[in-house]
């Protein structure tokens, strides 16, 4: 399947959260390093996930929260070519995830170009960081599939996501989807997947 970089959001992924139990359980998976977890600048995050994308080829995104505003970020990016497919976990909300940490997100406005690669966004209905009506229209944005988890909170250790089998599944069922596609078949339009 190929190297899959996974992308924590703002804090990183605390020890016992999916992604963590995802990168230990996938030999081909790696964390990207950020210089600062707590003050995410986005200059600093594109630059090291590109450079791991430079690093290691084609891969995977499998990211969460902020994370997901990075893997978007990558839309006009050269990097961007190395990206098999992204999968988007609770993306945020960025106006709303400044307010509730102020003076910390240094991120630019809210990606909303249509991304050059696959992508599938799994979202939750009472998801603090990202009202559903927002996460639908940044889905389209994007030209992502949409998973609708229905009321699972923020996706994360809080609303009771530590080993996420489901999400293998889910990730499992996208990249096999692509595998089956001629490239360059990418439709822009939201797929509702449930």
């Amino acid at each position: 399947m190929g190297a899959t970089l996974i992308l924590p959001g703002l804090n990183g992924s605390a020890e016992g959260h999916w992604q963590r139990h995802w990168a230990r359980d996938d030999a081909s998976a790696t964390i990207v390093r950020q210089s600062s977890w707590s003050r995410p600048v986005l200059g600093e995050w594109l630059q090291a996930l590109e450079s791991e994308l430079e690093r290691v080829g084609d891969a995977w995104l499998v990211a969460h929260s902020l994370g997901c505003l990075l893997a978007a970020h990558l839309a006009d990016r050269p990097a961007a070519r190395h990206v098999k497919g992204a999968f988007l976990v609770a993306p945020c909300d960025l106006e709303r995830t400044e307010r509730l940490h102020p003076g910390v997100i240094d991120f630019g406005a809210m990606p909303a170009n249509p991304l050059p690669f696959r992508s599938l966004v799994v979202g939750s209905r009472d998801d603090r960081y990202m009202d559903f009506a927002r996460l639908r229209r940044y889905a389209a944005c994007w030209g992502s599939e949409l998973h609708d988890l229905g009321h699972a909170g923020h996706i994360n250790i809080e609303s009771g996501f530590g080993r996420w089998r489901e999400g293998y599944q889910l990730f499992s069922a996208f990249a096999g989807r692509i595998g089956h596609r001629p490239q360059g078949a990418c439709s822009r339009r939201v797929s509702f997947v449930r």
